[in-house]
């Protein structure tokens, strides 16, 4: 059987780019068709300047959503980072087989760090080797798809490059990873800014719909998006972004609401609205269904901490159990002592 990796980063709380993106294909289709993982990577979060206290909330907060969402303990394993040490045995391991130049030429390494420098300040030395430890994420449990969306493209290119490397230096290890992106809805896009992905760690929140959002927010903020110059209703990501991202919302919330399938056409919806208000209020109602069973199971399982707890821990167990063989088998093949 097919296995699957990913990830969720609780940098921020997570929004419906989140969801439409990544998380509602996990639910309904990738914990069914495989041997799946769904990970809360808490390790990621300290690349950064953060509260410790935060990134607990928000560690919790993830691994509550998604469960929320669909993901179901008894088809797939879901558990948190730092609660498998084998992530980190791993990435050292990595560490000694990538090289300074291409981390450097990762892509929100030279972002997040040009933006530091112009500041005067300067970045973790973690933000520059997590791109590894994402790596262990993957190898560690002999994955062969990670779903993400375009902006991680480079990120599994790495991943494949560690693995063909270290299978070729020391001996056949790890299996060789493929990106799958969902065809729908990759990149939701910030109804303020529709050029930039709708991200979980904005300044600025006006344009991100939070999968906790009030329905009346959720309202305001899709009410009050972006659009384009000109009337017409149209799909044309290049000269109407703001248009065309609301059409990609409206299609992907219709395409689970009315078949829980993985893609809508928003090229489709075109010409269906004869103004950008009705867009707006469709897509709104539509994001605001799309939630609201979400939402309830939510507060469901914020009322029993119990239960998130042991699903998470058996599913450190588990995972446990499923990465330990290959990194035990890397740590031999890479030349080291096997313990007393």
């Amino acid at each position: 059987m097919t296995r699957v990796f990913s990830g969720v980063k609780p940098t921020g709380h997570l929004t419906l780019g989140n969801y439409l993106g990544a998380v509602r294909r996990w639910a309904q289709v990738d914990q069914y068709r495989s041997d799946a993982l769904f990970c809360v990577v808490d390790l990621h979060a300290l690349t950064v300047d953060h509260d410790p206290g935060r990134v607990l909330r928000l560690s919790r907060q993830a691994a509550t959503l998604l469960l929320a969402a669909g993901l179901d303990p008894e088809q797939c394993t879901v558990f948190v980072q730092s609660h498998v040490d084998e992530h980190a045995r791993l990435s050292y391991l990595l560490e000694c087989v990538a090289n300074d130049g291409e981390m450097r030429r990762m892509i929100q390494y030279k972002e997040k760090s040009a933006r530091e420098r112009e500041r005067g300040g300067s970045v973790r030395l973690s933000l520059l080797t997590y791109p590894v430890l994402m790596a262990a994420d993957i190898l560690a449990y002999a994955a062969d798809e990670v779903p993400v969306g375009d902006d991680q493209t480079q990120h599994v290119e790495l991943v494949r490059d560690l693995a063909v490397r270290f299978n070729q230096r020391y001996g056949h290890t790890f299996v060789v990873p493929r990106a799958t992106r969902p065809k729908v809805a990759a990149r939701v896009m910030d109804l303020q800014q529709p050029m930039s992905k709708m991200g979980k760690s904005h300044e600025s929140a006006a344009g991100i719909v939070y999968l906790l959002d009030e329905p009346d927010v959720v309202r305001k903020k899709i009410m009050r998006a972006v659009t384009d110059s000109g009337q017409e209703v149209v799909y044309d990501p290049e000269n109407k972004p703001g248009i065309s991202n609301l059409l990609e919302i409206l299609a992907a919330c219709e395409a689970v609401q009315n078949s829980g399938a993985q893609s809508g056409n928003p090229e489709a919806l075109s010409g269906v609205h004869t103004t950008y208000g009705a867009l707006k209020k469709d897509t709104a109602d539509a994001v605001v269904e799309l939630l609201r069973p979400v939402q309830q199971r939510h507060k469901e399982l914020m009322a029993d901490p119990a239960y998130v707890e042991g699903v998470l821990r058996r599913g450190a167990e588990k995972a446990r159990a499923m990465a330990r063989p290959t990194v035990d088998a890397a740590y031999r093949t890479i030349g080291l002592l096997p313990p007393a």
